[in-house]
């Protein structure tokens, strides 16, 4: 008839443990950082436009990297650039691929690595070969 503290205790390591251990570790300001190992998914492939040449362009790419055996997620959503920047960082995903019509009129798109920031641009043959050789060396 009386309160008694009542104790419990967890040791275990989950699911939920692990992958807050992981976003407490890999962060920035602008969001988490996805160790390749652990990504949702390990490129995004980000259309600046919602129709034309540089939204088909986009998902071709992201066709290709999925052929490769890349988990791919292609940003065709109908937002401005800034947000799906914003957002992509957000989310974390290890390499940004970004299409856009200035880019396919050089024949290049930009890729991001998002651990680092660097970005740079790449020609639009090569790209799936380059990102897939970076998402595939650090598997291993």
């Amino acid at each position: 008839g009386r309160e008694q503290p009542f104790y419990m205790g967890c040791y275990g390591i989950g699911i939920s443990r692990t992958l807050a251990a992981i976003v407490e570790q890999h962060h920035d300001e602008h969001g988490i950082i996805w160790p390749v190992s652990v990504a949702p998914y390990e490129v995004s492939v980000i259309s600046l436009d919602k129709k034309g040449e540089a939204f088909d362009a986009a998902a071709e790419l992201a066709e290709a990297f999925a052929a490769e055996g890349i988990d791919v997620v292609f940003d065709d959503r109908a937002e401005r650039a800034g947000v799906k920047f914003a957002d992509n960082d957000l989310m974390g995903f290890p390499y940004q691929v970004v299409v856009g019509k200035r880019g396919l009129a050089a024949g290049t798109v930009e890729v991001k690595d998002r651990a680092t920031g660097e970005r740079r641009d790449v020609a639009v043959a090569d790209v799936v070969a380059e990102v897939a050789a970076l998402v595939k060396a650090a598997r291993a």
